[in-house]
């Protein structure tokens, strides 16, 4: 009896632990399938023909840190999907994630954010490997200016960082964050200029202490006749954000299939001790809806 006691109850919560992480597994595993039948849907919805007013239907944030002014039009849901993985950091070996982002506007100057990590794995210096789901954001940007010939355009934003990922297996601090966000961008004929610089006020993992810190991003786009695109990036920041600290250069292309697609990929390079070595990316983003 006292044997029965001692080792089959851990036995059974450990089956029904391994159970419920199988089933968190299985279900994250549809949502590849689902995100990639969105975007079969939207192909094939480019193939017929579009008016001038398809125009500007999207308004890709990936895959960089600075982000435009201006958002898509209202209605269109935009998603974005994709790898992001970070290798030789200051506190890990590896870092890599799958974030999803749905961006909506309901009205014409604001756009509603949120964003997750769909899972997340990281191994340590030890070459101990932990995998989950990560932390959440959610924000509001609201344009103040569009962009015209006389200025930029100009606006603001405010993003909170719900603690959804473990702290436990350090895929998370446990903390909300919070950041404040002033954008500024202008296109001048085919390339954009995108400059952001943001308020970080985080949560310490130990303790009950917060801390305050800086990001600014500055990056240059730019689209071909042949839709395919090129994007850097110079960015920083003092504390851990969507990226880890650190001062990072980015160089990416991307690929517009239609008014509602485009692909990216790229590459991310540590440029002092606190940021990662290196960093590769790939995703989408997609449109679905029609504009109000």
């Amino acid at each position: 009896m006292l044997e029965t006691r001692l080792f089959f109850p851990p036995s059974r919560t450990i089956l029904e632990t391994g159970q419920t992480n199988r089933t968190v597994e299985q279900l994250t595993n549809f949502l590849p399938l689902i995100l990639f039948l969105s975007v079969f849907v939207v192909a094939v919805h480019a193939q017929q023909p579009s008016s001038e007013e398809d125009e500007e239907l999207i308004k890709p944030t990936r895959p960089g840190i600075a982000n435009p002014a201006e958002f898509q039009r209202p209605g269109v849901l935009q998603i974005e999907y994709g790898y992001d993985g970070n290798f030789r950091g200051d506190q890990f070996r590896s870092q890599q994630a799958a974030p999803l982002t749905f961006r909506f506007a309901p009205v014409e100057r604001v756009l509603l954010d949120f964003n997750f990590d769909t899972v997340i794995s990281e191994k340590n210096k030890m070459r101990m490997r932990q995998t989950g789901v990560g932390d959440t954001r959610a924000g509001v940007q609201f344009l103040a200016l569009k962009d015209t010939e006389q200025h930029p355009g100009l606006a603001f934003a405010f993003y909170a960082k719900l603690p959804t990922g473990s702290s436990e297996k350090r895929l998370g601090t446990g903390r909300a964050d919070y950041r404040v966000v002033v954008l500024v961008s202008k296109k001048i004929g085919k390339t954009d200029f995108d400059f952001n610089t943001a308020y970080l006020n985080v949560g310490r993992e130990f303790g009950g202490n917060r801390a305050s810190g800086g990001q600014a991003a500055f990056s240059v786009a730019r689209e071909f006749e042949n839709n395919f695109g090129i994007v850097g990036e110079l960015a920083g920041q003092s504390e851990d954000d969507v990226q880890p600290k650190g001062i990072f250069a980015l160089g990416a292309m991307t690929h517009k299939v239609s008014k509602r697609l485009q692909f990216d990929a790229g590459m991310r390079f540590g440029l002092n001790s606190k940021a990662p070595r290196i960093g590769i990316y790939a995703g989408f983003t997609v449109g679905i809806g029609n504009p109000f």
